[in-house]
């Protein structure tokens, strides 16, 4: 059977590192504040000069040698991004750019933090009805350059990272499904009754003025993110809990049998929740954001690839990618790697 494969794995993070105590000498917090209610330590902010498509180049650059595959291979981009480089066109397009491969589709989709399992899933499709071999998968974040770095946004400011992570899928033959490695299924939610709950209203065509912005709308703050913090948390729990129960029960798989789970690092707290009511061994979730914060639509493949680095992600481990974000949206996907 014609089912999809992630043969290359690549990330970048920015070399600036922003810690906690940097971030005690900007707004009115604390390294413990920080640590206790999210575990984050520290996370990478963009240089000066420096675009999302930048970050997203070095990562698809990292991944594509990583598959030992040729740019000029590929057959189509999909780049899952919050923060693009400008407010169009795509920043898939300023990547292809970069990248030096015109004429294949790039298509960015803005799903936050759940972004890279919306991309991974639409690769997917495409790979399984045949119509393209080579896909190259972005997720990238660049949150440095809109966060209020103020104490009237702080409880925002402190969570988010910049950064970059790109996978290679490959069309594949599947011959011994209980060894060869592919991607199983995706599963994709949303409930946009919540979209409101994490958002940001401006710039916006939907504001009741006769501008996208407005410097009424910049002095309320609305061109900066806003969030129920308590809501999010219960949900992304309950989600998380949800739709990876729901990818396990699609496969027939037990919590058991999964040797490794990488789920959305928007706060520890979160994962740490979800791995308690499944019932998850710690040593099989592997969190990444206390070095790098939430990156959003980076998260799930920056991790993916910290976790070959550290020598926990290994060829043949079944493993479990799950995450929530503002949308609300959610998803699970499961692979044999």
């Amino acid at each position: 059977m014609l089912r999809s494969q992630i043969t290359g794995v690549g990330s970048y993070v920015p070399s600036r590192v922003v810690t906690n105590f940097d971030l005690e000498k900007m707004v009115d917090t604390s390294d413990e504040w920080i640590t206790k209610r999210t575990g984050i330590k520290e996370r990478h902010w963009a240089a000066l000069g420096e675009a999302p498509s930048d970050m997203a180049l070095q990562a698809a650059n990292r991944a594509l040698e990583s598959a030992k595959l040729s740019k000029s291979q590929l057959d189509m981009i999909v780049y899952a991004t919050l923060s693009p480089d400008h407010e169009f066109p795509g920043t898939g397009c300023f990547l292809q750019a970069k990248l030096d491969v015109p004429g294949i589709p790039a298509l960015d989709i803005r799903q936050q933090c759940t972004g890279f399992l919306y991309a991974l899933s639409i690769a997917d499709q495409y790979i399984r009805n045949g119509m393209y071999r080579n896909i190259l998968v972005i997720g990238t974040e660049m949150h440095s350059r809109g966060l209020d770095k103020t104490n009237r946004g702080r409880d925002v400011a402190v969570l988010f990272g910049d950064g970059a992570g790109a996978v290679v899928v490959r069309a594949c033959e599947v011959v011994k499904p209980e060894s060869d490695s592919y991607l199983f299924s995706t599963h994709l939610h949303a409930d946009g009754r919540f979209a409101k709950e994490l958002w940001v209203p401006a710039p916006g065509s939907a504001l009741p003025d006769e501008e996208r912005l407005s410097h009424a709308m910049l002095n309320e703050n609305l061109h900066y993110a806003q969030m129920n913090g308590k809501r999010v948390f219960v949900s992304a729990v309950e989600k998380l809990m949800q739709v990876m129960g729901e990818c396990m029960s699609a496969n027939q798989v037990s919590t058991e049998k999964v040797d490794l789970f990488l789920l959305h690092q928007a706060n520890l707290r979160i994962n740490e929740a979800v791995a308690e009511h499944v019932k998850i061994p710690p040593e099989k979730v592997f969190n990444t954001i206390h070095k790098f914060g939430n990156t959003t639509a980076a998260t799930i493949p920056l991790g993916m690839d910290e976790a070959i680095k550290a020598g926990v992600l290994k060829k043949g481990m079944l493993v479990m990618l799950a995450a929530f974000g503002s949308g609300f949206t959610w998803g699970s996907a499961l692979l044999r790697f």
